[in-house]
């Protein structure tokens, strides 16, 4: 019987997830699931100096915000060290490796070389033939020395990946690798190697930038005597000018997209779309769907292009049919992360709350839409966009006319849709304006929008007494306002 499948993610805690690591977890994790395989956890944290455990954390924390669990781990590889020093000596003992005396200055100084004469530069070899007796004398008079693998002087390294089909390269064309600094610190080829045999990994999947390093490590497997894992390289993501995704692109972590309001059902659904189509064509699925559907074999060759407005696109649609428990609580956690929560929203305040949320969700295409332009509808505390204000609040009658309407307002009973409607259409009939300049206006004073759900949806959702306040707030701010051009005018003159 074949072993069960087993897959790794191993992300490096040097910076926070990029959204290039993430479709590597996910793509890993559905690959497990589909199979009934194992998820491990590997955190490669030999680079001391750049390695902090605050990220480690944080990328433990968008791994599980994104719903992307894991059975075993997490193993870090800095509590490894050893290990890996016992299979560099294991390799070293059985002449596949040697030690190589060449400082950094060296080593510079030779590509520097090869520079200026327009040719390429690799590792020349000069500490491989080495007289034994001399390699003896440098190391035990304390020179120090890194590691070396042995790459074989003919022939080459084939594999056939799941992606991106058979891939040779010869060994000419290889270089005797680094498996221990000077320092005694693994590189990337020994320590993944050591770890995937250990914790014996079938799978490796992983992006295409590895893809010219999978020869070195098969190297490494068949000189320890060991069957390479099955090896399948993602396509690279690309940010919209074609160049691979970076910074200069915008946000490129999932902590950043968490913090813009992203749900995290839409960054999984937009990342596994990032190289992979689902059979049946979705564009939106559950996760436990999409790993029914996954296969490595559908996974395309070609890069893909993170486009920011599908992802916007994909976040709205998804947000628009969420379930309302799961709506609350997104909402509820946007809300305290903005200062905006308050205790009456769990508690006699909670009609009111559910009744906003539901009014904002169809409009909604972020949760920071929530807290930004829907804040009116948590808090007494906002603006009046400028440009809405100049549109809407342009009439000098406004001021008058929202006073008029809060004190007919403030009478009314019952406050719901019908009579409220009512009432403000009667207000303008009474003024003798259309409802249309009053009804803007209105939203304006009640929502500091000027785009906003229906007026009298909002009105019944605010309730009666923050309607009436409200629209005389506005009216004492359009009085000042007035009063100051006014004011400002005759000081011109």
């Amino acid at each position: 019987m074949a072993a069960p499948v087993r897959v790794r993610f191993a992300p490096s805690p040097t910076g926070f997830l990029h959204v290039g690591g993430a479709r590597t977890a996910l793509y890993n994790w559905l690959f497990a699931r589909r199979e009934g395989g194992v998820f491990v956890l590997r955190i490669e944290d030999t680079d001391a100096d750049r390695s902090r455990p605050e990220l480690v954390t944080a990328i433990l924390e968008s791994l599980r915000w994104l719903g992307l669990t894991w059975e075993e781990g997490p193993f870090f590889q800095s509590q490894r060290i050893r290990r890996y020093r016992e299979v560099a000596a294991q390799l070293e003992r059985e002449s596949h490796a040697y030690p190589c005396f060449c400082t950094a200055e060296e080593l510079q100084k030779r590509r520097e070389l090869a520079a200026s004469e327009r040719r390429a530069w690799k590792y020349d070899g000069r500490c491989r033939t080495l007289p034994e007796d001399e390699r003896s004398r440098r190391l035990s008079s304390g020179q120090p020395a890194a590691l070396r693998f042995r790459v074989p002087e003919e022939g080459s390294t084939e594999f056939v990946d799941r992606v991106f089909g058979p891939i040779s390269l010869a060994h000419s064309e290889m270089e005797d690798f680094v498996l221990l600094r000077s320092d005694g610190q693994p590189t990337y080829h020994l320590g993944v190697v050591v770890d995937d045999l250990d914790m014996k990994i079938t799978h490796v999947v992983r992006g295409a930038d590895h893809i010219s390093n999978t020869p070195k490590q098969i190297l490494v497997y068949q000189a320890l005597g060991a069957c390479p894992p099955v090896f399948a390289h993602l396509p690279l993501i690309l940010g919209p000018d074609r160049q691979r995704l970076s910074k200069r692109h915008g946000a490129t972590s999932v902590g950043a997209y968490r913090e813009q309001g992203i749900l995290p059902e839409a960054l999984v659904n937009f990342l596994a779309l990032l190289g992979w189509t689902p059979p049946e064509q979705r564009e939106i699925m559950p996760l436990d769907e999409m790993a029914r559907s996954f296969s490595l074999d559908a996974v395309s060759k070609s890069n893909a292009v993170f486009d920011l407005e599908k992802l916007a696109w994909m976040n709205s649609e998804i947000l628009r049919h969420l379930p309302a428990d799961r709506l609350l609580q997104c909402v509820e956690s946007e809300l305290q992360s903005a200062g905006l929560w308050r205790a009456e929203f769990a508690g006699g305040g909670r009609e009111r709350f559910e009744k906003a949320v539901s009014l904002l969700q169809t409009r909604a295409r972020n949760l920071k839409d929530f807290s930004g332009p829907g804040r009116a509808f948590f808090t007494e505390v906002f603006g009046y966009d400028p440009e809405a204000a100049r549109k809407f609040w342009k009439d000098p009658a406004v001021a008058s006319l929202l006073e008029a309407l809060a004190s007919d307002l403030a009478q009314l009973s019952p406050f719901d849709l019908e009579s409220t409607e009512h009432c403000l259409r009667a207000a303008a009939d009474a003024k003798g304006v259309k409802a249309g300049l009053l009804i803007n206006a209105c939203r304006v004073a009640l929502t500091g929008q000027g785009v906003a759900p229906g007026l009298f949806e909002v009105m019944t959702a605010l309730g009666q007494a923050a309607v009436v306040a409200r629209l005389h707030r506005a009216a004492a701010h359009l009085r000042a306002s007035q009063a100051q051009a006014t004011a400002e005018k005759g000081g011109e003159s």
